[in-house]
């Protein structure tokens, strides 16, 4: 007995939910439904069957080993379906899913399996059907095909292996295959999935771009940049050309509107999460600069409000009074109110301006108060002002109508009406009354009372500890502004030399000048000495906020660089300097002021702070870092301490390289510490077994005679091992380094760039 298709697919079904409930039954399921959704079954139940085993191969609950097994038995319908001709398109997406779920699987079983060709055959044949629709098929169907691609490409591409002993732990790559397999050689596959990868960067350089597609291609790319750091470099790439704005010119649809912005979300999403995984790649600089540019475009493109005008102010019932006047149009006149009925009136009655009994009978108490506050304030909008002063004044009309007294009646007996006046009083009797009252309160105010000019009483004296919070509040709201500033485009820049005012710009650079000579400036001469007249208490609570107020803005300052030391370099140097420079300004204003008395010596912070910064960034160079030879060259001095710092380096035979070259640079182009350069350099020789290579080809030339030392036969110990003056070791810093030939600044600028492309 034949079941009808409703039958069929409501087992189909429970057939479902029993593999849901428990993933140990898949491979028995599986097995029992692929003859009845073959290529020959109702297109119902092939529907059913495809999207099954998508769903089938993409589930986490069904194990890996029963997966492969049961990979291998689905390849022929798969590839009966996906050649049946004129298939519907919900059966192919589903079959193309299926497939770039099982191509690693099936390649893992080809690793271990080499000699099974009629497999490979069969996955072969899928992937070329899959490839010709790519660019032929439904949308739909693309999507798919693009996500099957993205599994080739990450199968045929080396991956990394953790564990070589346990290959099926290890990820299913190329890197897996032997070199001589005779199915999937390494030779062959690799160079197609290079292939395939182009063909799926391409959709980058279309003229006219699919939203829907790029978004997908975008989407893919995102786990090929994160498992195969190989082909990354080369993906970002072709991302940071593509332009997802280039549809902005043609009209602004409301359909090319959001696939402009589907597509400008995405790429920014991307590159957003590579700048999180790796935020000291080779591409950081050019991906921010390109989020950055996405986000200008974006303003410019979807920011109407600058770019289009406001509605105009017209009346929205046809012309104004004036417009009407001038063409003649018939005037609008308002009626009058009607008056007040003789006799007691309500509330209601004086405020009723409207002819209308329905509106004047109308109960407005049954309105609810929210109901009362939506409607007013755009009914008080829209309303027109001159009829509310109208009305206003008819109101007002009303009420002074109503409170005016009324007046008296005049009768025939007016003239019988004979009022009674007092005698008027003379002069004396109302100067004796005025001396007979009492003496006026002065606390009484009188009715009108003239008011004298206000001030505000004075605030009271700032303590150290008052001066101490505020700076620290200042102090963080000067370098909030430092982290929302973005630097200014080369374009943009205009460089005023030695000669600009500081702050004037209001930009990253003008707001680094800020708070670097506050740090530097804001306590200078806090701490000198000052009048007898001055109270000692007040010197000692200056001083204190002043030193408080400088260490503090130093402290932040110093966090601030080595929180991101490599991008923020230019501030550390631009602070070290202004350091510098308020030493010897203060030094050498306390010699001016020195008439015979001594006194205190100045506080000096350059040098303190150089070697706090350079401490917080010396353990996280790494080998072929640069930004230690700009540090060490834009600094004003270098000293013993620093040189110190510099050939701690050597302790890492990695950054034993970094060390020389720092110090070959400054011997180079920094005459003023040649000597002590040379010094350090002789000490890496002498002591780290490591720079014995690199360090003595520079020696040969900038100290011989220490080679030349070490080369001589050490002489016999004297009697009692008594050691002879004349044969005692001179120490790097008592040797006395010999004139040193420079042939030429060519030669010498030559040997700086080498330093520098080593180190970078």
């Amino acid at each position: 007995m034949t079941l009808s298709v409703p039958d069929q697919l409501a087992q189909l079904e429970a057939a479902r939910q029993i593999v849901l409930a428990d993933a140990g039954l898949y491979p028995q399921i599986v097995q029992g439904i692929l003859p009845i959704v073959g290529a020959n079954a109702r297109l119902e139940l092939r529907r059913w069957g495809a999207e099954f085993l998508a769903e089938t191969f993409a589930s986490p609950t069904f194990a890996s080993y029963q997966k492969e097994n049961s990979a291998v038995g689905v390849l022929q319908i798969l590839k009966d379906l996906l050649e049946k001709p004129s298939e519907d398109a919900a059966v192919v997406k589903s079959v193309v899913q299926t497939a770039a779920s099982i191509y690693c699987l099936v390649f893992r079983y080809i690793i271990a399996n080499p000699h099974d060709v009629p497999v490979w055959n069969q996955m072969a044949s899928i992937k070329s059907n899959i490839l010709k629709r790519w660019d032929t098929a439904a949308t739909g169907v693309r999507i798919c095909c693009i996500k099957f691609v993205q599994k080739v490409v990450q199968v045929q591409t080396p991956g990394v292996i953790a564990d070589p002993r346990r290959p099926d732990q290890n990820e299913v790559s190329i890197a897996l295959v032997p070199r001589d397999h005779p199915l999937i050689p390494p030779p062959r596959l690799e160079p197609e999935a290079s292939g395939l990868l182009d063909r799926l960067l391409n959709a980058f350089n279309e003229d006219k771009s699919d939203a829907v597609l790029i978004n997908a291609t975008l989407n893919c790319l995102g786990t090929l940049l994160r498992t195969r750091q190989s082909i990354a470099n080369k993906i970002i790439s072709a991302i940071l050309t593509f332009n997802p704005m280039k549809q902005a010119n043609s009209p602004m649809t409301p359909k090319v509107r959001v696939q402009i912005k589907s597509m400008e979300r995405t790429t920014r999403a991307l590159l957003m999460n590579v700048l999180r995984r790796n935020e000291n790649g080779p591409f950081v600089d050019r991906i921010k600069a390109y989020v950055d540019r996405l986000a200008r475009i974006r303003l410019d493109v979807f920011d109407e409000g600058s770019r289009k005008r406001g509605l105009p102010s017209e009346p929205t019932d046809g012309l104004d009074n004036n417009k009407r006047r001038r063409l003649g149009a018939e005037l609008l006149e308002r009626p009058e109110p009607e008056p007040l009925p003789p006799g007691p009136v309500s509330l209601g009655q004086l405020f009723t301006l409207t002819k209308d009994p329905a509106l004047a009978t109308f109960d407005v108490t049954s309105l609810t108060l929210d109901i009362m506050v939506r409607i007013i304030p755009p009914v008080l909008v829209r309303i027109d002002q001159q009829a509310l002063d109208q009305a206003l004044n008819h109101v007002r009309a009303r009420y002074l109508s109503l409170t005016k007294p009324p007046p008296q009646a005049l009768g025939d007996d007016e003239e019988d009406y004979e009022p009674d006046f007092e005698p008027s009083e003379d002069r004396e009797q109302i100067i004796n009354k005025a001396d007979a009252l009492p003496p006026e309160d002065p606390l009484q105010s009188p009715s009108e009372v003239a008011l004298g000019p206000f001030k505000l009483p004075q605030p009271p004296p700032l303590t150290a500890e008052d001066t101490m919070q505020i700076g620290k509040g200042t102090i963080s709201r000067v370098f909030s502004m430092m982290n929302v500033l973005e630097e200014a485009p080369l374009a943009k820049k205009q460089r005023s030399g030695l000669n600009r005012l500081a702050g004037s710009s209001y930009d990253k650079e003008a707001w680094t000048t800020v708070i670097t000579r506050l740090a530097t400036r804001a306590s200078a001469g806090l701490d000198d000495d000052s009048s007898e007249d001055d109270d000692s208490k007040t010197m000692v609570e200056k001083q204190v906020a002043g030193s408080s107020l400088s260490d503090g803005i130093r402290q932040t300052l110093w966090k601030f660089i080595i929180e991101d030391f490599r991008t923020r370099i230019p501030v550390a140097i631009a602070w070290l300097n202004e350091e510098w420079y308020n030493d010897r300004i203060q030094k050498q204003s306390r010699e001016q002021q020195n008439d015979g008395v001594t006194l205190p010596k100045p506080k000096q912070h350059y040098g303190k702070w150089m070697l706090r910064v350079l401490d917080g960034i010396v353990p996280y160079l790494d080998a072929k870092d640069k930004h230690l030879i700009k540090f060490l060259s834009e600094i004003p001095e270098i000293n013993a301490n620093v040189l110190g710092r510099v050939k701690g380096l050597a302790r890492d035979p990695e950054r034993v390289q970094l060390a020389v070259n720092s110090l070959l640079y400054l011997i180079l182009m920094k005459p003023p510490a040649r000597d002590i350069a040379i010094d350090a350099l002789e000490d890496l020789w002498r002591n780290y077994d490591d720079a014995k290579a690199p360090t003595a080809k520079h020696l040969a030339k900038w100290r011989p005679q220490v080679l030349a030392s070490e080369r001589k036969p050490s002489p016999a110990p004297a009697p009692n091992g008594v050691q002879h003056p004349k044969e005692s070791k001179p120490t790097p810093s008592s040797a006395p380094s010999p004139p040193v030939e420079v042939e030429g600044e060519q030669m010498k600028n030559s040997q700086a760039g080498q330093v520098v492309a080593a180190a970078g």
